[in-house]
């Protein structure tokens, strides 16, 4: 097998590029690194395009492995033929794989395997021989034994037939063909164990879809459903054609007794052995591809979420609302710095609004705030109203917006959030998150397992490890797309930045608190375990604002340091140059072809170093459209059929996308009402974050639900 073969055809690139992108990760390069970095050797594969081809270069290795392992298996007993080796070393999948080794396969004590300790192995095979010659009851007789359990004639051929079931079930061709026809035919029918029962799950008390068609999300569900023991689900099919292929393949020409015998004993093996068998892997293969299409899904919004734009140059008043316990409000500053915090009580049971009012004014005039960030949790809505209304009495102009408090809890519990605020209770901590959140999302959430940040879909039924490094290489991506202040981050960022685990992370900070701010990119080889390797991934995505050399506020890597004076000198600027704007422009100035010859470095890596220094240090993120902020408050009973707004995706799944329009409650646009062409997913259309117009179709107070509609608008 070829894997850099098979890797370059599936993902439509070329050889070479697969050669090259499988060494530099086997030389311990990260897919930021080598995406960024190493455009020359790759063909410039994108991140995307390198994680998919990681993740199939894993998966084929891995069946190398298997095969490995099943080839030395099967020798082991004797059993292996230089056919058998050839089909599975053939194979191109791991189903094909454990379906080729699954009669080689040690067993539990079967049915089968008690009937072969009865002696009764030599006459399934007389009867497979389908010998017409053969008086099949008569030789039955001759396996009669009082000492091996075997009492009649027919009780040794209903122990033959038990062999040879098994023997059916565990044939490669047999179980790949049904699996087929199976996936191909049969229908997911799905009933409520009880149908008097109020649950989420009514739509699927009396459900029936084709397995080929059935809709990701709903799988999901349905799994749920059955966990929750709401459900009983199976996979409905027409036996006879699955029965009558088995029969075509295994029934030759036998006499009319062993024909009997034949008949009964393949639909014995389909219904008792190879049909629960096959409805597993065909569930399984549904989930797997279900939660595959789920972690896309969630992937895409993460990615979204954390790369929406930071609201700079606000003091920020965080605010976690709550009934009982209160309010918890904490101050930052344009950094993210605690100035502040307080607890107030405007909501039940205590009600002290004109309190809350005062406290929150003083707080407004002592520090400057500009913006108040709400979580969007327990008594959000009522804090909601109370801001605006104070928002209304402020002398100074003030707004506000509703921010995602989704995993801000685990933050003020873990040991970041300890580390960086010891002195301060959960509630301080969980204030102070979401107003960092308004400040710089992608800073912020990165302390938080991204799995709480809430914007999937069944994240909790899926397979965790998969989840869990999906979204880690996600959050991995966006954080070196944009880089990060070597003398600001904190260690939780750091330890996302390519070749920076989080031991390296926390030893740069223990160095920047013992030897101050860094001056250069060089400086970092002085950490603690941060090596030649570690470097070379790292440095180009770590900025120093106002360092020695100015390329180091730049995402131009230090091996191309020469490169890029050169260049300045050819054209007639030096280094001062790049931290003014005096080279906007430079990409229209030069030719790229002949200064990469002359310069003797690769086209494309020239591209980007001019790109870099015609705008040093650019933020990716201020190219997306800005949050809404708001100044005054909707509620459901405001909204009117027809009525147009502007408001923000929240989150996007299978079937549509929410959109926070500023009620309390966030509306649905469904898929169908996405766009006037047809769409398969809604990300085809939005992602989370984005700014978009809708119409109300509908809202009803008594539910809370919205629907929405971005056709025709």
């Amino acid at each position: 097998m070829n894997i850099a073969e098979i890797i370059s055809s599936e993902l439509n690139i070329k050889p070479a590029q697969a050669n090259a992108a499988i060494k530099l990760l086997d030389e311990g390069c990260t897919v930021p690194f080598i995406a960024r970095y190493r455009k020359e050797a790759t063909g410039a594969l994108n991140d995307e395009q390198l994680r998919s081809l990681f993740e199939r270069l894993s998966y084929l290795r891995n069946l190398e492995e298997r095969k490995a392992a099943v080839l030395a298996q099967i020798d082991e007993q004797g059993l292996l033929s230089s056919e058998l080796k050839k089909a599975i070393n053939a194979a191109e999948t791991l189903t094909e794989v454990e379906d080729l080794y699954l009669p080689y396969k040690p067993k539990r004590r079967t049915r089968a395997t008690i009937a072969k300790e009865k002696g009764l192995e030599p006459l399934s095979l007389l009867i497979l021989a389908q010998n017409k010659n053969t008086d099949i009851l008569k030789a039955a007789e001759e396996y009669i034994s009082k000492e091996k359990g075997v009492e009649s004639a027919d009780e040794a051929i209903s122990g033959a037939m038990d062999i040879l079931a098994e023997v059916f079930a565990d044939n490669a061709k047999c179980r790949s063909a049904v699996r087929d026809m199976t996936f191909s035919k049969g229908r997911i029918v799905t009933k409520a164990k009880d149908a008097e029962a109020k649950t989420v799950y009514e739509m699927y008390y009396d459900f029936d879809e084709a397995v080929k068609t059935i809709a990701p999300h709903r799988v999901l569900a349905i799994n749920r459903g059955e966990k929750e023991k709401v459900l009983s689900v199976k996979i409905d099919i027409d036996e006879a054609p699955l029965l009558g292929y088995m029969e075509k393949e295994i029934i030759k020409q036998p006499s009319n007794e062993v024909r009997k015998i034949l008949t009964a004993t393949i639909a014995d093996s389909y219904k008792r052995l190879l049909a629960p068998a096959i409805e597993r892997d065909i569930r399984s293969a549904l989930t797997e591809s279900a939660e595959d299409g789920a972690i896309k899904v969630f992937g895409k919004n993460l990615s979204q979420l954390l790369m929406q734009p930071p609201i700079s140059g606000h003091k920020v008043l965080g605010w976690d609302p709550a009934f009982r316990t209160g309010c918890k409000l904490a101050v930052i500053d344009e950094t993210g710095r605690l100035l502040d915090h307080t607890v107030v009580f405007p909501t039940e049971p205590q009600n002290k609004i004109a309190e809350t009012k005062k406290t929150v004014l003083s707080l407004i005039k002592k520090y400057g705030i500009t913006l108040i960030s709400c979580g969007n949790g327990t008594a959000s809505r009522e804090s909601e109203k109370i801001i605006a209304d104070i928002i209304k009495d402020c002398p100074t102009k003030v707004s506000y917006i509703i921010t995602n408090e989704a995993g801000a809890s685990v933050y003020s519990a873990s040991k970041e959030g300890t580390a960086e605020f010891p002195n301060e209770d959960v509630g301080t901590r969980s204030a102070a998150s979401i107003a960092r959140r308004a400040v710089d999302p992608l800073a912020e959430l990165v302390k938080i397992d991204p799995k709480s940040i809430g914007v999937g879909q069944y994240q909790h039924d899926m397979d965790q490890k998969k989840l869990g490094n999906s979204l880690e290489a996600v959050v991995e991506d966006c954080v070196n797309k944009v880089g990060v202040d070597l003398n600001t981050a904190s260690a939780a960022l750091l330890s996302y930045i390519s070749g920076i685990n989080k031991t390296i992370a926390s030893n740069i900070v223990s160095y920047r608190e013992e030897h101050g701010s860094f001056s250069s990119r060089k400086e970092l080889l002085k950490v603690a375990k941060l090596g030649p390797k570690a470097y070379e991934q790292c440095a180009g995505f770590l900025r120093i604002p106002g360092g020695k050399n100015p390329l180091d506020n730049t995402s131009v890597h230090p091996e191309s340091y020469k490169a890029a004076e050169d260049l300045l000198k050819t054209l007639g600027f030096d280094m001062k140059d790049i931290a003014g704007e005096s080279l906007k422009g430079l990409s229209k100035k030069a030719d790229v072809k002949t200064l990469s010859n002359d310069l003797g470095i690769g086209e494309l890596t020239l591209k980007d170093i001019i790109s870099e220094l015609e705008k040093p240090g650019r933020d990716p993120r201020k190219d997306a459209p800005s949050p809404v902020l708001r100044s005054d408050v909707l509620d459901i009973t405001d909204l009117s059929e027809g009525m147009i707004l502007k408001g923000t995706v929240r989150n996007v799944i299978d079937f549509g996308a929410f959109v926070d329009i500023g009620v309390h409650h966030d509306g649905l646009v469904h898929i169908s009402q996405l766009s006037d062409k047809y769409i398969k997913h809604p990300l085809e259309v939005v992602s989370v974050g984005d700014i978009v117009e809708v119409k109300v179709l509908s809202a009803d107070p008594k539910t809370n639900k919205i629907s929405l509609s971005m056709k025709g608008i």
